[in-house]
């Protein structure tokens, strides 16, 4: 939305400058040479401004049609899909994933804006007869108001996208913060809404950092829902910050997950499998598969060939389009990773491969980390149970089905889990017994598509999903409506008597 490669907010239709008066620069992971972009440093007072907006924009919104604010997301989609390359080399330049994933994303947003769309003329509610004689009943969804929204930059258009559409199609308005590690995917979505006729302050962006723009987002007294997407420790804050004005908040964090080998899988699909789930957005996935429980008899036969294809990832700019695997997304990030791997090793697990940055050739200018496998790893070791959020799998062997799923769910997080099999017996059982939202039968533990629940259970979320039929419960407000044309005075179960 800007010819520029400087960023301001947008509020209220209109691109301002933070009032903070303070700017930060995002430059590629891939190569910190070249730089993204410059964007504000907002504060309170932008967020304040940004509400107000909103607020103002409400009423008006929420009296248009549902059909007709469905129409505007789907025409969304067609200038979507019509800058899919643009967007995708945008989308690589701010987060470093290849461009092959660049474009899953952009994709996963125009399927997502059809797919909201068309609940405009699908919100259903529930009718049903009345216990008395003479009255009708029935059930409305209502929008809520302003929705605050933090996201993040794994997937800065796909996640976005998730929010924002199903609020907006409700009747919401939206002020959203995007991760500041990649902001400029979030321009992109919303200057596809705007052309295709959002008005002004339905949506607002406000850029910035979690405790300055963040914070006072998720405090802020006219807004009363917040959709939050990051880590498990974060998220835990919004959610008390919000409880004190009772504000409905969900969540989606972080996940440890698991990918079950039985002996009777097929090792090829599992090999397929695990080396996209484990080292696919270089690990940097909430679904990204981090633990590999495999049954014993397979297990040293399935690493060597894991390994093998591991140290032949093509590693490099994601702009490449021969790379495999990009960089980090920051230089916390790498060297959050590189630490988790020295714990490994403390913890006495074996390095199989990988366990180094690089730096010299197509990586000398980025963030880029070797795709690591860990062996002889033990369910309580920190690499088993804690987020890496990096290209690092564990691998953990099991006697049997029973003490995979054991291992499985011995964890705190509950987002996604896999497991590969023959057995439908055992395929079932798993499905059932997984402590997980999301499970997968002989695919990897990534991959959800967006006409289904995505969220997880335990530490992973608070109980709401995104995507699929129920998306809208988070943004809508249900209202009982019952009309009594009988012409008395029915006390409801007091007359309904015999």
């Amino acid at each position: 939305m800007s010819t520029e490669r400087i960023f301001k907010n947008f509020i209220g239709g209109e691109f301002v400058a933070s009032r903070s008066g303070r700017t930060y620069e995002r430059r590629n992971p891939a190569d910190r040479r070249e730089l993204v972009g410059i964007f504000q440093d907002s504060n309170a007072d932008d967020v304040n401004d940004a509400v107000a907006a909103a607020k103002a924009a409400f009423p008006a919104w929420r009296r248009v049609p549902a059909p007709k604010r469905g129409e505007i997301l789907l025409r969304a989609a067609e200038l979507l899909q019509a800058r899919k390359e643009r967007y995708s080399r945008d989308l690589t330049r701010e987060m470093g994933k290849p461009l092959f994933e660049a474009g899953g994303d952009i994709v996963e947003a125009i399927g997502m804006a059809q797919y909201a769309g068309g609940e405009g003329r699908r919100m259903h509610g529930v009718t049903t007869p009345s216990e008395l004689p003479n009255k009708f009943q029935m059930s409305i969804r209502q929008p809520i108001g302003v929705v605050g929204m933090i996201t993040p930059w794994n997937f800065p258009m796909a996640i976005a996208s998730w929010k924002m559409l199903p609020a907006l199609v409700c009747g919401n308005t939206v002020v959203i913060k995007p991760g500041e590690d990649a902001s400029v995917s979030t321009y992109n979505l919303v200057e596809c809404l705007v052309e295709a006729g959002l008005p002004p302050g339905v949506v607002n962006i406000v850029t910035g950092f979690g405790p300055s723009a963040g914070q006072p987002l998720v405090e802020h007294p006219d807004v009363p829902v917040i959709s939050f997407t990051g880590s498990t420790e974060v998220g835990r804050l919004v959610y008390e910050l919000a409880a004190r004005q009772l504000k409905r908040v969900s969540l989606e964090m972080g996940g440890k997950n698991p990918l079950i080998v039985m002996d009777d899988a097929d090792l090829d699909l599992v090999l397929q499998g695990v080396i996209w789930g484990a080292f696919g957005t270089t690990g940097q996935r909430c679904t990204a598969t981090s633990r590999l429980i495999v049954h014993r008899r397979v297990t040293a036969t399935l690493v060597e060939r894991i390994v093998e294809r591991a140290t032949r990832l093509r590693i490099g700019n994601g702009l490449d389009p021969e790379t495999e695997m990009g960089p980090l997304v920051n230089e916390d990030q790498l060297r959050r990773v590189l630490e988790y791997i020295a714990i490994g090793k403390a913890e006495g697990a074996t390095l199989r491969c990988g366990g180094a940055q690089l730096s010299e050739g197509a990586c000398a200018h980025g963030f880029f980390v070797q795709p690591t496998v860990f062996t002889g790893v033990t369910p309580q070791m920190r690499i088993a149970r804690e987020e890496i959020f990096g290209p690092v799998l564990s691998v953990i062997e099991v006697e049997s089905l029973d003490e995979a799923l054991a291992v499985a769910n011995d964890v705190a997080y509950g987002l996604s889990a896999s497991i590969y099999t023959r057995d439908i017996n055992a395929a079932y059982r798993a499905m059932h017994e997984l402590e997980a939202g999301i499970v997968y039968i002989n695919a990897p533990t990534i991959g959800a598509e967006i006409h289904l629940p995505f969220g997880g259970v335990k530490a992973t979320g608070n109980g709401h999903r995104e995507a699929g039929p129920t998306m809208l419960d988070v943004f809508s407000e249900w209202k009982s409506v019952y009309v009594d044309y009988s012409g008395t005075l029915q006390r409801a179960q007091i007359d309904n008597v015999e």
